[in-house]
């Protein structure tokens, strides 16, 4: 079943517009760049030291302390979400 924001936006073309503008904006700003190009450089580290592969589907997750490690996508992005 599609969520509620799917549908949403899928009925509200224009509100889809608005929402995509935004994220361009907030994505060009320098701590989202920093942010991004960090969780890259430790990907490729990571890939260098043989703990991952391209095309293993896992992410950088951070940890409640602070540290990064490698997981799952699945599990990395399904964490504090609303869930039913």
């Amino acid at each position: 079943m599609a969520k509620k924001s799917t549908r949403y936006y899928k009925k509200n073309r224009r509100a889809l517009m608005v929402k995509r503008r935004y994220n361009q904006k907030y994505n060009k700003k320098a701590p989202e760049k920093k942010r991004r190009a960090e969780l890259t450089r430790i990907n490729r580290k990571n890939h260098r030291k043989g703990k991952s592969k391209v095309g293993d589907k896992k992410d950088v997750s951070h940890k409640k302390k602070g540290g990064t490690t490698l997981e799952a996508r699945s599990k990395n992005r399904a964490r504090n979400r609303g869930k039913k």
